[in-house]
């Protein structure tokens, strides 16, 4: 016991310092934590072997119910075709091809098996794509089209791999059989995080405590994907689909405390699993490499190189044959004629197809083959070879890749639409406040400071829009006045606070009021934008 509380902390300070490298060097934490993992899975010492039970039960849930959450239902369902074509398509061609491949190139692998592990390996994990594209300036369109292949290629994939093990074992494979239970599983899981979502928000219109909503929030992933589990449907799908929808009836669903809590929560849960999950990876390890001890380095080599050359060239191809199939067969990659969005450039398909890096899903999944499969050992390695490369590989250069492709429609594009959406909520208020003065006025009072206070932000929102609709190029305009107001007004918040402590340390505040103070403070100083570096 002791050990394993001393490796939990071991690995809470591994991931906190590889954040803070990572912050100040500009390389990704997936790719130190990773590496810190692998060095110390060679140590002597207790190692945390990977349960792809416990993986799947505990710790994807939370992971995807998370991305859920912060991710965009409208934009998801604006990109609905390409997203199912490369969550399920690009996942279903990947796994038969790994499989063909694998079963040519060693004998005593059958086909099944193969497919299997193509499976395993053919979902992308978007969690450290998305950590650099985001920081490199990826688009939003990229994002949206990231963000929704990770939340709904794993319940693709780990079907293809019940199908495919289930084959292997009986020895039998019928193709109607196996599609049927694909759509069976996967409309299960729709259903069921579906009615999952309905009756959580019923719920959550009862709760006023912000704290007992977090307790249900945290809960959520877990009990809907054990009640999809248990009724053999996908509890992946039926996750995402709970999150996805609770996400966007948030602000009509929580109150502004439950969701300042509910976000900050989720934060901390994604930052320290998917911290641990890196470092997880990386002490694999040294348990793979020893399973491959009854196999010829020729054998090694042809397999791995057969499943990572796969795994590398389909996702480029495939990218590269839908967007140049004919519009009407709806194949045209980004493009949604009934939507309005255009194809995606050239540009945009070299990023999206570098934005494949796998992750502790892949693991998992490899790892829940049987005991009895042939050469398992030999596909476990290969796994994790398609995990590492892609991790490491891409992961250090997918960033100087997208900076180096100069993206459209990123910074300056969000800027003027955040702009233009604040003007417009300003308006709003503005006529709110002459309904009420219509209404009674004898609040004039009270109203015209509220007006006056509204006018100047509606002016400073629409003076930003004029200036940002006349850029012609991707570089945000500096104003050196607005900086310099955040700076005097984050040195006023700092005189407020240390005068608040001298209250409270001269005995004049005591410390519940104190709180109270401190969090005004700080919930006004956590609208501030981020200080420059």
């Amino acid at each position: 016991m002791v050990e394993t509380i001393a490796l939990v902390l071991g690995g809470l300070v591994v991931v906190m310092a590889a954040n803070a490298v990572a912050q100040r060097s500009g390389l990704p934490a997936s790719v130190l934590l990773v590496v810190a993992g692998i060095a110390y899975g060679f140590l002597p010492g207790m190692n945390l072997p990977l349960d792809p039970h416990v993986v799947l039960y505990v710790v994807i849930p939370p992971l995807l119910y998370a991305a859920a959450l912060e991710s965009s239902l409208t934009a998801l369902r604006n990109n609905a075709r390409t997203v199912i074509g490369l969550s399920v398509g690009l996942v279903l061609a990947t796994a038969l091809i790994v499989g063909a491949g694998l079963n040519a190139v060693v004998a005593t692998i059958p086909l099944a098996v193969g497919i299997a592990i193509g499976a395993a390996v053919a979902p992308p994990d978007p969690v450290a794509a998305l950590s650099i594209g985001r920081r490199a300036g990826l688009s939003p369109r990229l994002i949206t089209l990231v963000e929704g292949e990770g939340l709904l290629n794993d319940a693709t994939a780990l079907t293809i791999l019940q199908v495919a093990v289930a084959a292997a074992v009986s020895g039998s494979f019928s193709v109607g059989h196996a599609v049927g239970q694909f759509l069976l599983v996967a409309a299960g899981g729709l259903a069921c995080g579906a009615i999952a979502a309905l009756l959580i928000a019923r719920v959550r219109a009862l709760i006023t405590d912000p704290l007992i909503d977090n307790v249900l929030s945290l809960a959520t992933p877990f009990a809907v994907y054990l009640v999809a589990e248990e009724l053999h449907t996908s509890g992946v799908l039926a996750v995402v689909v709970a999150g996805l929808w609770l996400g966007h009836r948030s602000p009509s669903l929580q109150s502004s405390r439950a969701r300042l809590q509910t976000r900050a929560v989720w934060h901390l849960v994604e930052f320290l699993l998917e911290g641990y999950v890196f470092v997880l990876i990386g002490q694999q390890l040294p348990a793979v490499i020893r399973g491959l001890s009854a196999y010829s380095t020729g054998t090694i080599v042809s397999a791995a190189a057969v499943t990572v050359g796969i795994v590398l060239l389909v996702r480029p191809l495939w990218l590269l044959v839908s967007a140049h199939l004919p519009a009407r067969m709806h194949a045209r990659l980004g493009g949604d004629p009934q939507g309005g969005n255009p194809p995606l450039s050239g540009r945009e398909l070299l990023a999206l197809s570098w934005a494949g890096t796998r992750g502790v899903i892949t693991l998992a999944a490899a790892f829940t083959l049987p005991a009895t499969t042939p050469a398992r050992d030999l596909l476990l390695f290969c796994a994790y070879l398609v995990v590492l490369v892609t991790l490491i590989g891409q992961g250090l250069t997918f960033a100087p890749l997208v900076r180096r492709l100069n993206l459209p429609g990123t910074q300056v594009t969000r800027a003027l639409t955040r702009n233009q959406a604040r003007a417009a909520a300003v308006r709003a208020a503005l006529e709110r406040l002459t309904e009420l003065s219509d209404a009674d006025p004898e609040l004039q009072p009270v109203i015209t400071p509220l007006r006056r206070a509204a006018e100047a932000r509606h002016k400073r929102y629409t003076d930003r829009v004029t200036l940002l609709s006349s850029i012609e190029d991707e570089t945000l305009p500096v104003n050196g006045h607005y900086h310099a107001a955040l700076h005097a007004r984050r040195e006023m918040i700092a005189a407020e606070r240390e005068e608040l402590l001298a209250w409270r340390d001269a005995g004049r505040l005591s410390d519940a009021d104190m709180r109270i103070l401190e969090r005004e403070l700080d919930h006004e100083e956590s609208i501030l934008p981020a200080p420059q570096a």
